[in-house]
Order: structure tokens, then sequence, then C-alpha cells
């Protein structure tokens, strides 16, 4: 596959009127090849508390039993996929909303008893995104996969963070970028830590600092590390974030291999 950017937006950002799109649809223009993953969240937990379902969660994962993988699959492959797909498509960029499942692209398997129908991924075909991007289009792809229980095949719900990780070293990126809600990674006292290598942000997990929603992040960054030579974690709601990481990198968390 022609090298690319993969860029991760999370769903904490969808819909706060920010200039992703505007900005990945120039980089575009630029011919720049680009993989978007996205994630979906709180739109999630929105129609959890809607069904009367609780929200739960181990580790950052959402907890999804058979029930909430039909609204996890229905969110995120279909309503935020093509919301978002839509929004690019309308400031003038040429895209293709997909899912894991769509061409093999992503298989997974149960991560944990405890966490229900989600999976981690265990093989990437890059096929489907190699003809995209070729083509000129822009994929968007949505972290529901393909996978097994009890041997009989069923969709699975994956952390968006991970998926855009797991793209990021299977396509062997030029870079890995979070668009996310805060600044990048913050120490004990809050403030953001502008660099880090893999070593540091290992010893950051171990010890707690970072936490939540941020574990999956750090976790594919150190993943997409063994083939990416920089991941980057920046607040996707500052004006023009992407087209500022891709000129000059400023702001936010990088991570770089030791």
């Amino acid at each position: 596959m022609q090298r690319v950017i993969v860029v991760k937006v999370g769903g904490s950002t969808l819909g706060g009127h920010d200039t992703t799109a505007e900005d990945l649809v120039l980089l575009q223009q630029k011919k720049v090849s680009i993989v978007v993953v996205h994630g979906g969240g709180q739109y999630i937990s929105d129609w959890f508390t809607k069904m009367g379902m609780p929200n739960r969660f181990v580790d950052g994962l959402r907890v999804t039993d058979a029930e909430g993988l039909k609204i996890a699959a229905a969110v995120l492959a279909g309503l935020v996929n093509k919301e978002l797909v839509l929004t690019i498509q309308d400031v003038g960029g040429r895209t293709i909303g997909l899912s894991g499942t769509d061409g093999n692209l992503l298989l997974a398997r149960v991560k944990s008893r405890e966490l229900g129908f989600v999976g981690e991924i265990v093989k990437v075909d890059a096929t489907l995104l190699n003809l995209l991007v070729r083509e000129g289009f822009m994929p968007v792809v949505a972290p529901i996969c393909s996978g097994t229980v009890d041997s009989q095949a069923t969709l699975l719900n994956v952390n968006a963070d991970a998926v855009a990780g797991e793209i990021a070293t299977a396509t062997s990126a030029d870079k890995l970028v979070f668009l996310t809600d805060v600044d990048g990674i913050q120490d004990d006292s809050g403030n953001t830590i502008p660099r880090l290598t893999a070593a540091e942000a290992r010893s950051l997990l171990s010890s707690g600092t970072a936490s939540g929603g941020m574990l999956p992040k750090v976790a594919a960054c150190l993943r997409a590390l063994t083939h990416v030579s920089e991941t980057r974690i920046i607040n996707g709601r500052v004006p023009h974030a992407l087209l500022s990481e891709y000129a000059n990198g400023v702001g936010g968390t990088t991570i770089v291999p030791n």
C-alpha cells in the first residue's frame, strides 16, 4: 500500500463544529493519502441511555452485550460513519465509508468474556484500503469488525483507537494522528507532555498517569511504533489542528520509538 497518514477522529470531537473535515479535504487536495478511523462512543452512550441500558467501561473499553452490539453496529457503521462521509464530501472531499467487515479489512477475536462482544484485532487485510487510496479516495473506517463467537460468525465492537493503531501498523503509515478533545497526554500536575519515548509512555501506563480513554490511545501508539516512526495525540477542537500538525507538528503529545 502507498504510504498514508492514518487519522483517528475521536467521538468526542464529532459534531463539535471543528475544522477536521475541511482540513482532511485540504490535505487530500495536496495529494496527501489519508485513511480516517472514527469513534463515536458518546453517540453509543446516548443510545444506550435512551434504551435504558447501562454504560459500563473496563480500562476505557465499553462492555458490550448482544443487544449493545446491535446499537454499536447501527450507530458506528451506520449513522456516524455516513454522517462523517457526508460532511467530508460536502466540503469537497472524495471519500468512501466502510466498516472493518468490508473486504475482510479487520478480523478480530473476543477480547475477554467480561467485555462481551468486544474484539481485539488479529488480522488486517489492507487490499481494499490499497485500492481506494490508489484511486484517490479517502477511506473512512468504522470500528465494527468480523469475528467469531462459539464458532459462529459475528460482528465485534473494537475500540477505534486500537483499530487506528493496527491499520497504521499494517500499512506502515508515515504517521498516526489522534484527534481528541484534550491537548495531549497530561502529567500529574495537568500539564501537557510534549514528547515521550515508547519506554516513557509504557511507564505512564504502568503508573496510572495515563488513564480512562487515554489508555487505548497510548496502547495504540505503542503498537503502531513497531512500523511507524511517529505518533501524535492532539486537540482536534483547535481550529485547523490537523493542518497545523501536517505543516509543523506542534502542540499535543508526540510519542516516538526509544
